[in-house]
């Protein structure tokens, strides 16, 4: 796969500050003909460095103000089991995230919920009610500090 260029990355940078940028201003921008950035960004798409464009929803807004970490400890640590569990857990709504990890817990996974009250509705119906967790372990964070939605360029 070919490496990125200063400019895909110039392009990848602005796209990410804003995905709903047209054409014609991105070219401006990055400083290309609206012509050579629209063949560049059509080619990071179709290489897969750029996989999506999405809409960043505001937490608060929608409800739920509060993001909790849990890191969570199953029962068993086969594939077969790592991938139901990863299903279940991806088809939850409040979890934003979720990562398989190393060390102590299995995974780590984002929830996104409604205070201390929400948090225990979504333990108590949704998380604990999946077979083969065997811990977790609860963070509610006070503020992001930083949120990134792709790696650096």
């Amino acid at each position: 796969m070919k490496l990125l260029d200063e400019m895909d990355r110039k392009i990848i940078r602005e796209l990410q500050r804003d995905a709903r940028l047209s054409n014609t201003d991105l070219a401006a921008r990055v400083g290309l003909s609206p012509s050579r950035c629209w063949q560049r960004v059509k080619r990071l798409e179709e290489r897969g460095y750029i996989e999506c464009y999405t809409a960043v929803i505001n937490q608060k807004r929608m409800g739920l103000p509060d993001t909790v970490m849990v890191e969570v400890i199953l029962d068993r640590h086969d594939d077969g089991f790592f991938e139901k569990f990863s299903q279940t857990i991806s088809a939850l709504p409040e979890v934003l995230e979720a990562y398989m990890t190393t060390g102590e817990y299995d995974f780590i996974i984002k929830v996104a919920v409604a205070g201390a009250d929400g948090y225990e509705q979504f333990l108590r119906h949704k998380l604990y009610k999946i077979p083969g967790i065997r811990q977790t372990r609860s963070s509610f964070t006070l503020r992001c500090i930083k949120s990134n939605w792709s790696p650096p360029t």
